[in-house]
């Protein structure tokens, strides 16, 4: 972990703030290449009513677009919470060279947690793996935001008098 590790994953924070706004999952992701930040993303499932719409998928396109190339190589991407299969796999996909994760996702994480399908060797390409960049910050969104949806489906189970919330 470098001290560039900690500035880049603090862009991702403000990524998943973003998210977090606009009561999705709190999730944020930069791509870095020589230097900069090039692609920015958030979690935005629910505003688009679509299963893609994961921080690294949107990261991922809006960088291939910047570099007009679909091969990220060179790039190193920052996401706050260990990607999913389908990140991963885009992750990937896009032969991005380096992975930073904040946190870890035991249910259902792809880059160690559950299976690490970033550093497969069947696959024709491996990404090089760093966890635990501002790894407090990064599982205090997360928890944070969980609380406060089980506390507002508690809230609303309550004001309608129905235990199933029907």
């Amino acid at each position: 972990m470098t001290d560039q590790d900690e500035k880049y994953m603090k862009a991702a924070l403000k990524q998943a703030e973003k998210a977090k706004a606009i009561h999705e999952v709190p999730i944020g992701c930069v791509i870095v290449y020589e230097g900069r930040i090039i692609a920015r993303g958030y979690n935005r499932r629910k505003i688009d009513q679509n299963t893609l719409s994961h921080a690294e998928l949107t990261a991922i396109r809006k960088a291939s677009k910047k570099l007009g190339d679909w091969r990220l190589e060179g790039c190193t991407m920052y996401v706050t919470l260990e990607p999913c299969q389908m990140c991963a796999g885009a992750i990937v996909q896009a032969r991005i060279d380096r992975l930073v994760i904040g946190c870890m996702s035991p249910k259902s994480g792809c880059a160690g947690s559950i299976i690490n399908l970033l550093q497969m060797e069947a696959f024709n390409h491996q990404v090089e793996i760093t966890k635990g960049v501002l790894e407090g910050p990064c599982s205090k969104i997360l928890s944070g935001f969980f609380v406060a949806l089980r506390q507002s489906i508690k809230d609303n189970k309550e004001e309608s008098g129905n235990e199933a919330g029907f």
